[in-house]
């Protein structure tokens, strides 16, 4: 009985988190979707994409959730925001940390922002390859990303026609890797 409580609860809490970012979207179909998209990054499917998130919103092809994930007018940023308050509202300690790691995305072709030969330590080599940097809050009531963006090298950052070709804004710059300093 304990599982169904936990379940229960936390069903109510994604319909929570679902109805806090409802204002981000303009109409409720893509607020249903959105939705959707977040049951099905929650639910235990061993591959994430397209097909499967798709299957498990109950849809037939990955049609919806393409065009939703492509098409939709939103705001990318405020939703995150609306997700960090809820993070901290949540999951908020003063001993809290944060998390910062690079994930690499293996990729053929050159299309894709971002890709280019460099390394991955995802594949552990030199490869053809998107790097995400992602941001993650820790505490000792839990843990959620609540932040990510995707490194662009210096090629891709000064090549004007390929970057308005991928949508890059104007104002996204190159930003050098830092060391990082950890203090213990």
């Amino acid at each position: 009985m304990t599982d169904q409580v936990e379940a229960s609860g936390w069903a109510a809490e994604l319909e929570a988190v679902g109805a806090r970012i409802a204002p981000r979207f303009g109409r409720v179909e893509p607020r249903r979707r959105a939705l959707a998209y977040l049951r099905g990054l929650l639910a235990p499917l061993e591959r994430k994409n397209g097909w499967q998130l798709a299957e498990a919103a109950g849809d037939a092809s990955p049609d919806s959730m393409q065009d939703f994930l492509a098409r939709a007018h939103w705001d990318a940023e405020a939703v995150r925001d609306d997700l960090r308050r809820y993070v901290v509202e949540h999951l908020g300690a003063a001993d809290a940390v944060l998390v910062l790691d690079e994930t690499g995305f293996v990729k053929k072709g050159t299309k894709s922002c971002g890709v280019q030969r460099q390394y991955s330590g995802t594949a552990g080599r030199i490869e053809n390859c998107q790097i995400g940097v992602f941001l993650t809050y820790a505490s000792r009531h839990g843990h959620a990303l609540i932040d990510r963006t995707l490194y662009l090298r210096e090629p891709w950052a000064a090549d004007r026609d390929r970057r308005a070709a991928a949508g890059v804004p104007e104002t996204t710059r190159f930003a050098p890797a830092l060391p990082l300093r950890i203090v213990v």
